[in-house]
This record gives structure tokens, C-alpha cells and sequence, in this order.
């Protein structure tokens, strides 16, 4: 049933306007491939959106990072996915989600970054992974999927070192950030419902609402930076990798799980990363680290999901 709704998402425009560079049979290969899989992909460029984002921090604010990096994003899905067709074209119910979807969007990465700017990235990582427990909490019935929460859980405080503060704004900002990203998995998830192509198109319509939402919270903090084309260059593959990319990958996720399901497989995140590292940056796990990914993959095998989202 679910590959028949990412199949049913693939006649979506956004597709059908990629058919001369998609075949059928990869667009099929796409649709049927495991969720576990998209994790692992934006895991990977999740983590590589620092290493250019690195560029900016040391010439603009956090918030500057902020808009470029939601206006690079928005910029490259409004040549794919035409977001003004897709307002243009949605009920009022569609529209009034779309706009909470990008509100929550541009909140939500500026939030982030300000935390990251007080406060060590493990602290805001763990506040954040508490929100989804939040959401995967909902909706579990079976007790092997308590079990499979329970492993998930300290699998990753296992992964992340955790180290507590008491800079009050850095917890704050945290938080927000948290539960920005709670509401984000809901509303993601429900754009995601008539299949991943239609999901990718709304998302790009989201994202323009962003752009419009963040310009008054970073562009002054980002404007000194457009005279600087490899600073134009870092914000867009923040972008790409931190925003195009994930989120294309979290819908591709979403229409073929339910939302708790989603939400415990984001555990696979710090996992993967311990993985890339140790792959790419020779970074080799310790005895605690493989103990946490094992515990992790242990979780995500126990897990069962619901029949439908």
C-alpha cells in the first residue's frame, strides 16, 4: 500500500516534469526503495552542511546562515517545483498548511542556529531527539514497540555526549527549536499524504513561504555577505545539504511511514553519522559508539510498524 502511494506520487508534476531526465524504471526503483534508506542519505548530507556553513559563521550572524540557508533552498525548489502552480492550484485548507508548514520552517532553522551559537551542538541535538520521542510515543501500541523506543533512545544518549548548561537563552532557543521540529515531523507528514512527488511539491511551496517569513528575521544579518561569491557559494550548498536534500529525503521517508515510525527511525541520524565518520574521516568508533549503533539498529529491527500511516 505505501509503495502504491509513492508510485501515486511519482505522476505528480514535479515528476512528470523530470520524465525525460527520470526514467520510468528509475522513478519506479525510487519509489520502492526502503525508508531506512532516505534516512541514511540525509544523514549524510545532513552532516556535511557544517563544513560549508563553516564559511559563513566566521563573516555573518547565525541568522545571516539562517537566510541563506532557507533562500538557497527555496530558490532551487521554485525552479523544480513551481510553488506559485501549487498555491495557486490548493484549497484554502492546503494554503493555510503550507503557510504553517513554512513559518515552522524558517522559525525553526533560525531557532537552531541560535542555540548552536550558545550552546554545545550534542546538548541541542539530545533536546531536539527528546521532541521526537514526543512523537513516536503517539500512537504505539504493541509492546515490542515500547521495547524498540526504549533501545532507540539509549542507543543515541549513548552516541551523543551530552554535556548540560546553564546559559538559559542558549535552553530556550533549544527548546523552541525542539518543538519546532515536533511540529515540523506533523505537518511534514501530512503533506506527504497523496504520495512523495505531491509531498516534494508542497514542501516547495513551504519553502517559498519561509523565504517570505525569514527576510525580515536574517537578510540585514546576510546582505554584507552577497558581495562575496564564495560566501553566495557556501550558502547554497548549506542549502543543498542541509535543507534540499534532508527534507526531499524526510518525504520520501514520510509517505511510506506512519509518523511514529518516522519518528524513531530518527535515531538512525547519530548513528549514521558515527558511521560517515569513521568512514570518511577515519574517525574510528569506540566500544561505547558500537555499543550505541548496535543498540540503535536493534531498536529500528524490533519496530513494527502500523499497517498504514
Amino acid at each position: 500500500m505505501n509503495s502504491q502511494k509513492a508510485l501515486i506520487g511519482l505522476a505528480h508534476p514535479l515528476f512528470r516534469a523530470q520524465r525525460m531526465k527520470m526514467p520510468a524504471a528509475i522513478s519506479t526503483k525510487i519509489a520502492a526503495a526502503p525508508p531506512h534508506l532516505w534516512f541514511v542519505v540525509s544523514a549524510i548530507f545532513h552532516y556535511l552542511g557544517p563544513s560549508f556553513a563553516v564559511l559563513l559563521f566566521a563573516n555573518i550572524s547565525v541568522l545571516g546562515v539562517a537566510w541563506f540557508r532557507i533562500a538557497s533552498a527555496a530558490l532551487i525548489f521554485a525552479f523544480w517545483t513551481q510553488p506559485w502552480k501549487t498555491f495557486r492550484s490548493a484549497d484554502r485548507a492546503t494554503v493555510i498548511l503550507l503557510l504553517l508548514l513554512g513559518a515552522c520552517l524558517a522559525l525553526m532553522n533560525s531557532a537552531f542556529y541560535l542555540a548552536i551559537d550558545r550552546l554545545p551542538l550534542s546538548l541541542v541535538a539530545t533536546m531536539e531527539f527528546v521532541g521526537t520521542i514526543a512523537v513516536a510515543l503517539f500512537g504505539l501500541r504493541a509492546l515490542r514497540n515500547y521495547a524498540a523506543l526504549a533501545l532507540a533512545i539509549a542507543g543515541v544518549l549513548i552516541l551523543i555526549d551530552v554535556r548540560w548548561s546553564n546559559d538559559i537563552l542558549g535552553l530556550t532557543f533549544a527548546a523552541v527549536n525542539a518543538l519546532l521540529f515536533m511540529t515540523y515531523i506533523v505537518l511534514g507528514h501530512r503533506i506527504s499524504e497523496q504520495g512523495a512527488g505531491a509531498g516534494v511539491g508542497r514542501l516547495g511551496a513551504a519553502m517559498a513561504a519561509a523565504f517570505i517569513f525569514v527576510m525580515p528575521i536574517g537578510f540585514a544579518d546576510a546582505v554584507s555577505a552577497l558581495a562575496h561569491p564564495l560566501l553566495i557559494l557556501a550558502g547554497i550548498g548549506v542549502g543543498i545539504s542541509s535543507s534540499v536534500i534532508p527534507y526531499i529525503c524526510d518525504q520520501l521517508a514520510m509517505s511510506q511511514l506512519p509518523r511514529n515510525t518516522y519518528a524513531l527511525l530518527l535515531a538512525l541520524l547519530p548513528a549514521t553519522a558515527t558511521i560517515v565518520g569513521a568512514i570518511v574521516l577515519s574517525q574510528i568508533p569506540t566500544l561505547r559508539d558500537v555499543m550505541g549503533i548496535l543498540l540503535v539498529m536493534a531498536g529500528v529491527a524490533l519496530h513494527k510498524p502500523a499497517t498504514s500511516p
